[in-house]
């Protein structure tokens, strides 16, 4: 039985997490839950707990914080994190403590409760199977291979339908006595031939291939480099490349076949560092790819070629989500969604294709030309980026090249709000953030948000959120202590 531990300052989101999930289904039970960081330390000193689902930005103790002191004091426990598309930054923090998988809030919202607990517990799973695979060892399963090549048949997906379903009739043939199928796990097998007793024939190929005729998702694999290697560093590694590689490797083209070799998938992906990764994250977040077909190209192989683990990958696409709809939700052009999930890259670069699609459509219904709205959406761009310094509609229009008055007009008739309107609106959404999740001074709130005065920034703040910000901060943490009763 695995043990879980909720944490989440919102008693409504941590009371719909344990009634609603299918825990059982999973071999899961609950056994506490704690509103931030510090009840959820108390709460771990006496009691066991497998895997602690805890949220980011939480009051008194963050879930950052928490997951810094749950590795040092109980390592063999799994962290997943919860939290909203907002927080990116936040999840690749919790990506580099270890967290083994992340929710995004949204996905509950679209009750994807089975399929969020099935990617959980397998990835659980998969680190048990890595970290103790040794103790369950038969004599069989240290034996070594005695030829060179296997052929792996494997799913996408370990439950789509088939589940346990031993290979296809088509392929009983080829199997004999002594050279059997073999299920590495759930819709993973693999045939390991005696090439020096009865070689794979032009036949065995066709047969082989054949038998994926029909079968969407499944692929077939050549192994080679298998002489004298034990059986059961094959299946490991197997199961480590399903987990890793086999997402970008997929082709779902058939006859969807790929050769590899031990050697290929023993070798441990070079970790990218951060500076990549932001890089290429800026250069997603801009718009410049919507109209640069050369450059959406580049960007989507050069995306590809980092083979980042999944988990990463969709928390990019999550923070680059969210950089597109701070460009057209306020201009009133669409509101881009991530997929429900992704079961290979051939899913991730048709959705980059139908985004962009999309975005091309919607950017063609204006009254305004695409060059007025490029710049538009340029400077909103700008207003985000540059939130902590003296932003002003002067500086922008010329730094977009427009004449004041008409990138004024422009913008007024585009977003809906006078460029310092608007402006004033994000900076008092980013300072409400920081006076919610952070312990920040108000002077620091104040400078970090483009105020260089404190007093201005507290009577302007209370001037659109009606409390000043200090009573703002006061208000909302007891607000949810008051709920959490």
């Amino acid at each position: 039985m695995i043990r879980v531990l909720v944490v989440d300052d919102d008693k409504l989101v941590r009371k719909g997490l344990i009634s609603a999930m299918p825990w059982h289904e999973f071999d899961m039970q609950v056994v506490g839950e704690a509103n931030n960081g510090e009840r959820a330390l108390e709460f771990l000193q006496s009691n066991p707990v497998d895997l602690l689902l805890t949220d980011l930005a939480m009051p008194v103790m963050s879930g950052i914080e928490l997951m810094r002191l749950v590795r040092q004091q109980f390592p063999s426990i799994h962290i997943v994190v919860l939290t909203l598309h907002q927080d990116f930054e936040y999840v690749q923090e919790a990506l580099r403590l270890g967290a083994i998988d992340y929710i995004a809030k949204i996905q509950l919202e679209k009750e994807r409760f089975e399929e969020v607990l099935e990617r959980i517990y397998k990835r659980i799973m998969q680190v048990g199977l890595l970290s103790d695979g040794n103790k369950s060892t038969t004599n069989q399963d240290q034996e070594g291979f005695n030829s060179d090549r296997a052929y792996v048949w494997l799913a996408l997906n370990k439950g789509n339908g088939n589940e346990g379903l031993k290979p296809w009739g088509e392929l009983k043939a080829l199997e004999t006595q002594e050279q059997a199928w073999i299920e590495v796990e759930l819709n993973l097998w693999l045939w390991n031939p005696a090439m020096t007793e009865a070689s794979v024939t032009n036949l065995h190929l066709n047969q082989l291939l054949g038998s994926l005729v029909g079968k969407p998702n499944w692929m077939l694999l050549g192994l080679d480099g298998l002489m004298g290697r034990k059986q059961l560093e094959v299946y490991r590694w197997l199961r480590e490349y399903r987990e890793k590689e086999f997402f970008y490797d997929y082709n779902p083209v058939p006859p969807a076949t790929v050769y590899l070799t031990m050697d290929s998938i023993s070798v441990q992906q070079p970790v990218q560092p951060e500076e990549n990764l932001t890089l290429l994250k800026g250069q997603w977040s801009s718009h410049e790819w919507i109209y640069n077909d050369h450059l959406f190209s580049r960007l989507v192989r050069e995306l590809k070629l980092l083979r980042l683990p999944q988990v990463k990958l969709i928390g990019l696409l999550y923070g680059v989500t969210d950089e597109w709809n701070r460009l057209f939700v306020p201009l009133s052009l669409l509101k881009i969604e991530l997929a429900p999930s992704f079961d290979s890259w051939h899913e991730v670069e048709a959705w980059f294709t139908e985004v962009r699609a999309m975005i091309h459509k919607a950017l063609a219904k204006p009254a305004f030309s695409p060059e007025v709205i490029e710049c538009v959406m340029k400077a909103i761009q700008m207003l985000h980026q540059e939130l902590n310094q003296q932003v002003t509609a002067a500086d922008i229009s010329r730094r977009v090249n427009m004449s004041r008055s008409y990138f004024s007009q422009c913008f007024k008739e585009i977003a809906g709000k006078t460029f310092n309107d608007y402006l004033r609106q994000v900076r008092v959404e980013k300072a409400k953030e920081y006076l919610l999740y952070t312990n920040k001074t108000i002077a620091w709130i104040a400078e970090n948000t483009g105020y260089m005065d404190e007093k201005y920034f507290s009577r302007s703040f209370r001037e659109q959120i009606g409390l000043l910000p200090s009573e703002f901060r006061v208000s909302s943490r007891e607000g949810r202590e008051m709920s959490d009763k």
